[in-house]
């Protein structure tokens, strides 16, 4: 058998174009795609084989220029230039419908001397805005083979794949940017002595921080050049060339129809109509996470509570059968019993994303956030933070202002993760009634409230953080609206069944392990007898835990928590869901009716004196300590390795730890 040739290409384009669901497409892959701008902020790599040849395909950051604005745009460039030996050439992917906005960034690198093909994807939208595109004069006019596709449902992508094993990569020899009179001396001079023959190089090694050239004479040609003025000006230049391109590929059919997202667009980016259909859009996913989740939710405890009583059925009495039965089954079923509620939620973000409904939420949310020092782009990482606060801090490297990217990621942990939503689930349930007013229950008001409280302290955080970081850097968002989509529902839903089983097997492994550290705490205590120095199988409340619990207990006390709630808040701060799993571990672990579920086992749960010890007080202090406190060390670490200080790093741990224990207590004692 004939070994396989590794051919390595890059995935490049502007942003929200389909690159990422045609490198999916390429390579069957499972990369989480999404209908607006910023969703790949790093590169990514896959495989594919066609006939005996593999192709590695690198995915990189989208980017409407050779010249960074931001840190994913930065990816980009880097990479494309300098990395330029390591590749065979370019996949050049644009949208049929936005073919002026790509062909800027494509004459760039056409310039550079980088071979590439053109993909012109969602071919399918032409016809319905009434364009015919003329795929040969733009292969002749563009001197680059042109392929269309429409990468969703895999058409043309198998004869890009072709073009790809025929090595149909085209380099031009000439360069279409015709370079300013006031620096063409410069630029020849700096050719002369870099021995680089290609004009455009030199342009863009004096214009920016690439180092293409290795010129002594490069240092002083920048003393007297201004590089965003010489990047301002081939803008204009090149878009002056593209305009004319533009007349003569694409013809506009007469008396076509307005197409659905014009209509839709009336309403849903209104200025005071959008933003009441997105908060009634949350309301109803929220009504959804605690209605639909409702049957799963009960299977899954029905399982769990099976298994415990198998293992006590099986195994003889003793340490193995108690660590089995009350310490590992109840902890790690106390967290994935919510893995329907979050996969609920996911698929409702992911059809939000796929639809092209997001990127009208960022347009929204502009003329909205500005006010608190951030801006329409911020709303991708708090958008992404309701399911994870690593990625959607990683997300805000498309945000070009340092002012703005850096209050993003401070705020970004204040939005309402997976990893609450089990904390929020359970205390809702313990201490708020399950009435429905209007149909919608009080519970699912409960939860968008949480949420909406956690973006109020965003907006609260950022217009504090805009007064004390200070910069004259000035910023706008420029964006295109696309056009609406049917979702993948297969799709998204297979991605959110991977996301889901991710939680499950990421805090699992967690939950094990705090659940057995938990145990031993519990099975064991200090002995009444002096010449022994522990006692197994001791009564919970006379365990090496409690005495740990209670000694927590001057602390935690005014915020309406027991020793319980204390233990289980200092082991979540591996992971906010470790809360969950520590409580069902420690309420398991009495057995006077083992019959019982643990959150009416909590309920009944009282103090010695006789009073509850979930009350709506309680329960109230311990939501909003978990809306704003900093229980994560996966994202700290994320916050000091994006924003490389650990003043900033310490400034948001301890100031979102101060608060939610000041709120927290002046909550429980405004509701006690």
């Amino acid at each position: 058998m004939q070994a396989k040739i590794k051919k390595r290409i890059l995935l490049v384009g502007n942003p929200n174009v389909g690159k990422s669901t045609l490198f999916n497409t390429l390579c069957h892959t499972n990369q989480k795609t999404g209908n607006y701008a910023g969703v790949t902020v790093a590169s990514l790599a896959g495989n594919y084989t066609y006939r005996d040849e593999e192709v590695e395909v690198i995915d990189l950051p989208g980017a409407y220029s050779i010249y960074p604005s931001s840190e994913d745009e930065a990816v980009f460039s880097d990479y494309l230039i300098q990395e330029e030996k390591n590749y065979c050439g370019v996949v050049y992917t644009i949208e049929a419908l936005s073919i002026k906005r790509g062909l800027l960034m494509l004459q760039q690198i056409q310039d550079l001397g980088i071979p590439m093909v053109l993909v012109i994807n969602q071919i399918d939208q032409t016809e319905k805005r009434g364009i015919s595109l003329n795929i040969e004069t733009i292969e002749k006019e563009l001197g680059v083979k042109v392929y269309t596709t429409n990468a969703k449902k895999g058409i043309g992508v198998e004869n890009l794949r072709q073009g790809i094993y025929d090595n149909l990569f085209s380099k031009k020899e000439t360069i279409s940017f015709d370079i300013p009179m006031e620096q063409r001396g410069i630029i020849e001079k700096l050719s002369a002595a870099s021995s680089e023959p290609n004009l455009y190089r030199n342009w863009v090694a004096l214009c920016s921080n690439h180092k293409l050239i290795d010129a002594k004479d490069l240092s002083d040609a920048l003393k007297h050049t201004s590089q965003k003025r010489m990047q301002v000006q081939e803008t204009i230049r090149r878009y002056q060339d593209i305009d004319k391109i533009i007349k003569r590929v694409i013809v506009k059919k007469a008396n076509f129809k307005e197409l659905l997202t014009e209509k839709l667009d009336r309403i849903l980016v209104h200025k005071f109509w959008g933003y009441i259909i997105f908060l009634l859009l949350l309301l109803v996913i929220f009504q959804s996470v605690f209605t639909l989740a409702q049957y799963p939710m009960d299977w899954i405890e029905s399982l769990f509570d099976w298994l415990a009583g198998i293992t006590k059925e099986n195994l003889p009495d003793g340490p193995l059968s108690s660590l089995v039965a009350d310490g590992i089954l109840p902890g790690v079923g106390g967290v994935v019993v919510f893995a329907p509620q979050i996969g609920i939620l996911l698929y409702f973000l992911y059809l939000l994303e796929d639809s092209g409904y997001m990127a009208r939420v960022i347009f929204l949310m502009d003329r909205f956030l500005r006010p608190f020092g951030l801006n329409g782009k911020s709303i991708v990482p708090l958008v992404s933070g309701t399911a994870c606060a690593i990625p959607a801090i990683m997300a805000a490297r498309n945000i070009e202002n340092m002012k703005e990217r850096l209050i993003t990621i401070i705020v970004t942990p204040f939005m309402t993760c997976s990893a609450r939503l089990p904390i929020y689930s359970i205390i809702i349930s313990l201490v708020i009634p399950s009435q429905k007013y209007f149909g919608i229950s009080l519970q699912a008001i409960t939860l968008l409230i949480m949420y909406l409280l956690g973006f109020v302290m965003v907006l609260l955080s950022s217009l504090l953080l805009k007064t004390i970081i200070k910069t004259k850097e000035k910023s706008f968002l420029v964006m295109d609206l696309p056009t609406y989509k049917m979702p993948l529902w297969g799709y998204d839903l297979k991605m959110t069944l991977k996301k889901v089983w991710a939680f499950i097997t990421g805090a699992g492994k967690i939950i094990f392990a705090v659940s057995i550290i938990i145990w031993v705490l519990s099975y064991f205590g200090p002995s009444p007898q002096k010449n022994e120095m522990v006692a197994s199988n001791v009564e919970l409340e006379n365990s090496y835990l409690a005495k740990m619990g209670r000694g927590m207990e001057p602390i935690i006390k005014p915020l309406g928590y027991n020793w319980k709630m204390g233990v289980s808040i200092i082991t979540s701060f591996a992971a906010r869901e470790v809360f969950v799993g520590t409580m069902s571990t420690l309420y398991s672990l009495n057995d006077e009716a083992p019959e019982e579920k643990i959150i009416d086992r909590m309920k009944k749960d009282q103090y010695p004196d006789g009073s509850k010890v979930f009350t709506l007080a309680s329960g109230a202090s311990l939501l909003i300590y978990y809306a704003f406190a900093m229980q994560c060390i996966s994202t700290i670490a994320v916050v000091y390795k994006e924003t490389k200080s650990i003043r900033w790093t310490l400034i948001q741990l301890l100031g979102m730890t101060g608060l939610a224990y000041i709120a927290s207590f002046f909550v429980f004692q405004l509701f006690k």
